[in-house]
């Protein structure tokens, strides 16, 4: 597999003029447990401030200059520079593009299932089951639940 291929398994528009490509690495190369999702975002592009309970994360940026935003405060990323985002609170982020151009990045993960996952500014708890999706990937069990809902 070569990164700089210009082969993606989601195209989509996420704001006028601006997309998000991705190409799941690690599904490609039948991976089991180190994902890998390529992923190619136009100016604009907002990633969900989130964080992982199961799986820990690693960005590789390839081009382009995003931007990342921890509890820590913001950083902008060049080609060559690395992030990690560890489980659980410590590992809080968001990948963005504020810049004028492109950006291509390599997240790499483990895989571990079933994952659960925290948008705490949009109160949201996610649980996925089976695999952990990106765009136009479905896990066999995927939902979002109000972090204040409870059962009874």
């Amino acid at each position: 597999m070569n990164l700089h291929a210009d082969e993606w398994d989601v195209e989509r528009e996420f704001a006028e003029g601006s997309t998000i490509r991705m190409r799941h690495v690690g599904h490609r190369l039948d991976t089991k447990l180190i994902g890998g999702t390529l992923m190619d975002v136009g100016p604009g592009y907002l990633g969900p401030y989130h964080l992982h309970h199961g799986n820990e994360e690693l960005l590789l940026v390839l081009a382009g200059r995003p931007t990342v935003r921890t509890p820590d405060g913001e950083r902008e990323l060049g080609p060559g520079d690395v992030a990690f985002f560890p489980l659980g609170r410590e590992g809080l982020h968001a990948i963005e593009n504020r810049s004028d151009g492109p950006a291509r990045f390599l997240l790499l993960s483990s895989k571990v299932h079933p994952d659960v996952t925290e948008r705490p500014e949009e109160g949201l708890v996610g649980v996925f089951a089976g695999d952990v999706p990106t765009l136009g990937r479905d896990a066999p069990f995927e939902a979002f639940f109000p972090r204040k809902a409870s059962l009874v």
